[in-house]
């Protein structure tokens, strides 16, 4: 399965997130020059999370984006579906039954075996990922990450 990278931002984006004091926000454009990339896109991007819960944003001069519960509450699946929707990257499309190789409607009144790998691999994608938080992210980070972020983000020394 292949995810677009805006997917990477917002898991990067959210894992800073989770690293400021608790009711520091980062705007977009703090955001944006930390990682390098375009803050108009990646305004959009944020605003995905915000519209599943993920994120908060506020206006204002000290506005900007934080998380909109504890990073403990918060999945990896969270995020990836706010960006990527929750639909199954495999639709079988009953090929078995067509061409030169059709197999008889008798054949077929089972579920194809490839959609069924596939779903299950699907199933543990999404287990995988539901089974890790935001905090369990940040707790395997090197312990001088989270002061760093912090520091760059905001731009105090």
């Amino acid at each position: 399965m292949k995810l677009p990278g805006s997917t990477e931002w917002m898991l990067h984006c959210a894992t800073t997130l989770a690293q400021l004091d608790a009711g520091d926000t980062a705007s977009a454009a703090q955001l944006a020059r930390y990682y390098d990339l375009p803050a108009p896109y990646l305004a959009k991007q944020l605003k995905m999370l915000v519209r599943a819960e993920v994120l908060t944003a506020t206006t204002g001069p000290r506005g900007g984006f934080r998380l909109a519960r504890d990073a403990a509450e918060i999945t990896l699946l969270h995020i990836v579906e706010a960006v990527d929707g929750t639909s199954a990257p495999y639709e079988c499309r009953e090929i078995r039954q067509r061409g030169l190789g059709a197999l008889p409607p008798e054949d077929c009144r089972r579920t194809c075996v490839l959609a069924e790998k596939m779903a299950d691999a699907h199933r543990a994608w999404r287990d995988s990922l539901s089974g890790v938080t935001l905090a369990d992210i940040v707790a395997g980070l090197p312990a001088t990450a989270p002061p760093r972020t912090r520091r760059r983000i905001t731009g105090a020394a």
